[in-house]
């Protein structure tokens, strides 16, 4: 059966192992996106491992499989496309990613080289510009009292900071923000969402493919030093150029939805805010918190590389697995309270961005630039409160808000 008959949801159960349980909602739906979290605890207690209708595909959610799928890169391979197209069998939307959709050896190559350049020590360096730029940018938005948290804080913050650090010629930086969007789009199905975005995105990608190039990258960026790489012999300079462009997908859109979704957890839990704001010195263990609560990624697939058994259930070569990473973050099997956002609790084993050998490549700067912004506002602000109901973005892979009108009411004024 072709995915296309999948995807118009002629799937045929009847030809699966008996006992495999059969899920028949979307979960790429308005619907569904609007509140995932029922819908993947009607997914864990189906089962370990269930058949999605609609896709033709399988699916984990629990904590326990969703690690053994994505540490387990030899059976579960990534080279295939981390959506639902399969790049063995299917032409990809752009060349695939040279870190993610490739397998060893060919991603320890260039994955040593992009991690070396965003290792802690190199993004320690930058951590006092970071700093100033975060409680700059909070000064001016509380001087105004209202403003919209996503676009003038969780986009602008990382816009600025991380497109100065890759490189990036300050006009048309607009451009990163559609490009993300399809990038994310594309780990799903080639749905309405995906063709929608890919039509309107031809200037986004003339403009990435442009600056990408190495004479329109500033001095002592990450991506000179990735160019530097290149000339030193450990990538060729074409796969510098592809390791910008995934240093960009990697780094910023991680940074915008975490950012946002901690922006919007605080405001609907003065309480948990007043945790932070009165001890800033939980801020990282506070954004791993709104990772696991409400994660930046939602799901995204691997390929069986070879008939392998997953949870009792035998599967083909070649076949597809949905990996809902933010359902294994709401797990009550291995989570206490797991629907309860708790600043408090210490949730670093969370799989916000994936783990194993193709875990997130730009999660350390998401990581560090949220904590930095948190503390920042942490000096600042005595409380966040919303304005308005936050405006979710649709989007495939990752989760988040489009607009969230916030008044940001300054600490010294105690709310008077």
């Amino acid at each position: 059966m072709s995915q296309v008959d999948y995807e118009i949801g002629k799937a045929r159960p009847d030809q699966l192992p008996p006992g495999v349980p059969v899920i028949t909602f979307d979960p790429y739906s308005d619907e569904v996106m609007s509140n995932p979290y029922p819908y993947y605890q009607e997914l864990r207690e189906a089962g370990p491992i269930v058949w999605m209708q609609k896709y033709g595909t399988y699916a984990v959610g629990s904590y326990g499989s969703v690690i053994r799928v994505l540490t387990d890169h030899e059976s579960f391979c990534s080279s295939a496309g981390v959506g639902l197209t399969n790049f063995h069998t299917e032409t990809p939307w752009r060349k695939p990613s040279i870190i993610l959709e490739v397998d060893p050896p060919e991603h320890s190559r260039t994955r040593k080289v992009f991690s070396r350049i965003l290792s802690p020590r190199s993004l320690n360096k930058l951590r006092e510009r970071f700093e100033q730029e975060a409680h700059a940018m909070v000064s001016r938005l509380v001087s105004r009292e209202v403003c919209d948290g996503v676009r003038d804080l969780a986009e602008a913050y990382p816009l600025k900071v991380f497109a100065d650090a890759v490189g990036l010629p300050p006009d048309g930086r607009e451009h990163l923000l559609p490009y993300g969007d399809m990038v994310f789009n594309a780990f799903g199905p080639q749905n309405d969402r995906f063709r929608e975005c890919l039509a309107r995105l031809g200037p986004s990608i003339a403009w990435i493919t442009e600056v990408c190039q190495r004479e329109n990258l500033s001095k002592g960026s990450f991506g000179a030093e990735l160019y530097a790489a290149a000339d030193a012999g450990e990538i060729t300079h074409e796969e510098a150029g592809m390791l910008v462009r995934t240093m960009l997908s990697a780094g910023l859109d991680t940074t915008i939805f975490t950012l946002g979704n901690a922006l919007v957890c605080f405001a609907r839990h003065p309480h948990q805010w007043a945790i932070v704001r009165d001890n800033p010195a939980i801020a990282r263990q506070a954004i791993e918190e709104v990772l696991r609560y409400d994660s930046t990624f939602h799901s995204y697939y691997r390929t069986a590389t070879r008939p392998v058994t997953l949870d009792g259930v035998q599967l083909d070569k070649n076949q597809k697995i949905l990996v809902l990473i933010a359902s294994a973050n709401r797990d009550s099997s291995h989570w206490s309270s797991a629907d309860t956002f708790d600043v408090r609790r210490k949730p670093a084993a969370n799989l916000a961005f994936g783990t194993g050998i193709h875990g997130c490549a730009g999660q350390m700067i998401a990581r560090l630039e949220a904590e930095i912004v948190l503390k920042a506002l942490a000096s600042q602000v005595e409380r966040l409160e919303a304005l308005g109901e936050p405006e979710l973005h649709f989007n495939n892979t990752v989760r988040g808000y489009s607009s969230l009108p916030l008044r940001l009411v300054a600490k010294d004024r105690k709310g008077k």
